[in-house]
């Protein structure tokens, strides 16, 4: 009896025992599941910000690459604009051409002229660096896409004085008692020198004063010559 009552004892204790072992176990693994779950969102959270900032750092990279490609995509300007003021003498056409004579070589914008050519006005003038007859000198300049230079106005002659430093042919030839340009417009305002000279086809001297410059050469004569194309 009192055997049985041990045995019985001793396995209601092993019962209680194993239900305690067992009810640890099960706490301890949910606090692993538990712990391992919070780890998780966390990793997760983590990953989220890290991908979030990426996006921004992007899209910022974006927007300024954007700002930059339409500040650089300007349209091309013909020549500089010079700022008006208010101040100081007036000018007419004809004076405010000669003051920007100077100015020239400095203008912005982008290239209208083909390289080795000279910008003045809406016009692009190539002065050549090998001679030859008026006929072949007016040719080669049509090759090129132009005339020989028509000088119309007094800007135009102290500019080309001024870039040269040789005899140019010009588009200027007498014609049936007439001085007529490359153009067939009749000449009307002239800067022949002093000097005696003979020819049907005329020459600018830049070794000369703009003022009276232009000698009458025969056209077989072989100088260099100016060549003009308008844009």
């Amino acid at each position: 009896m009192y055997i049985k009552f041990c045995r019985s004892y001793g396995e209601d204790k092993k019962d209680e025992a194993k239900e305690n072992l067992s009810s640890k176990l099960s706490v301890e693994l949910e606090g692993k599941k538990g712990k391992q779950t919070e780890g998780n969102a966390r990793l997760f959270r983590a990953g989220c910000l890290f991908l979030t900032i990426i996006c921004l750092v992007l899209l910022l990279v974006v927007i300024i690459l954007a700002m930059k490609l339409q500040a650089g995509s300007t349209i091309c300007p013909e020549r500089e604009e010079i700022p008006a003021t208010n101040s100081g003498p007036t000018c007419d056409y004809e004076q405010c051409q000669n003051q920007l004579i100077n100015l020239q070589p400095h203008r912005l914008g982008c290239q209208q002229c083909a390289d080795g050519w000279l910008t003045f006005g809406r016009t692009c003038f190539y002065l050549s660096t090998f001679r030859l007859s008026w006929d072949k000198s007016q040719m080669n300049c049509t090759a090129r896409g132009g005339s020989l230079a028509v000088i119309t106005s007094q800007s135009i002659q102290r500019f080309l004085t001024m870039r040269g430093i040789l005899k140019y042919w010009i588009g200027l030839r007498h014609e049936a008692d007439t001085w007529k340009w490359v153009n067939n417009t009749a000449l009307q305002k002239s800067y022949w020198t002093d000097g005696m000279s003979q020819g049907d086809c005329g020459i600018l001297s830049s070794e000369d004063p703009s003022e009276k410059n232009w000698i009458k050469a025969p056209c077989e004569a072989f100088s260099y010559f100016i060549c003009q194309v308008e844009f």
